[in-house]
């Protein structure tokens, strides 16, 4: 048996934001994925996760892909192009040219790429007719570039219905909760080739998650649009949570 090593390059929805544990950490559909992955396999796995917040598409490329690859992994995981699809002027092929990036350095080194869609907030966010559009044109460009590749191991969420409903979201309406990065590492263990834990796919509703009106602008879009008039991003000084081989044993 090959043993497994799995690391992960993204933005806010890779590193876990939206499902913070009791002590304040970030987990998230990765973490997750990790350790299902190695509960399916009853063997130890490493795992390592370079994502940071608030990273455009290429950004991510530039400062992780290499690092990712350089601890010689065996499945590489990759997703971005949620921050760029905020930005006024987004050009989504160029967005989808960091796709096929990262697809060739994993061809190069021999490492399995693990290829993801975001899921889709667009339903609850102020312009979410455009957010929708650019995320159809952007899910249909990426799939189209790797259509021919039975050797991708995919696992997209984007036309995911059910995922992009209010009880799978946290309080910002723009990152995922504990219940949607649930949903999400099912759908990766599953393309895997792993059963996940049935109840995964659909954890009890939390209930109430945001607040309403005014509040909600206030809260997290006010902080939102401050940052982009700074250009500043929510990811400024963070390292990496995982940036080094971390061993993830089956659970008992």
């Amino acid at each position: 048996m090959v043993h497994v090593r799995y690391v992960a390059i993204g933005d806010s929805f890779s590193e876990g934001v939206g499902d913070e544990l009791p002590d304040g950490r970030t987990r998230g559909w990765a973490d997750l994925t990790a350790q299902g992955w190695a509960n399916a396999l009853g063997d130890r796995i490493e795992y390592a996760n370079l994502a940071v917040r608030g990273k455009l598409v290429w950004p991510i490329v530039e400062e992780q892909l290499e690092p990712a690859l350089a601890l010689n992994p065996t499945h590489l995981s990759f997703n971005g192009g949620g921050n760029d699809m905020l930005r006024p002027r987004a050009d989504l092929v160029r967005v989808a040219d960091a796709f096929e990036r990262v697809l060739r350095r994993c061809d190069e080194e021999g490492v399995t790429l693990i290829l993801l869609s975001g899921a889709n907030p667009s339903a609850q966010l102020p312009l979410g007719r455009l957010i929708r559009r650019r995320g159809d044109e952007l899910s249909r460009t990426v799939e189209q570039r790797v259509e021919h590749r039975d050797d991708v191991v995919r696992a997209l969420n984007w036309h995911d219905h059910e995922l992009g409903t209010p009880p799978f979201w946290s309080e910002d309406r723009l990152h995922m909760s504990a219940r949607g990065h649930h949903r999400v590492a099912a759908r990766v263990l599953d393309a895997l080739g792993h059963t996940p834990p049935p109840e995964w796919w659909a954890l009890p509703d939390a209930g109430p998650r945001s607040a309403r009106g005014w509040a909600y602008y206030r809260e997290h879009v006010g902080p939102w649009v401050r940052r982009r008039m700074t250009g500043t991003s929510s990811g400024d000084g963070r390292q990496a949570k995982y940036g080094a081989w971390t061993p993830i044993d089956p659970s008992t």
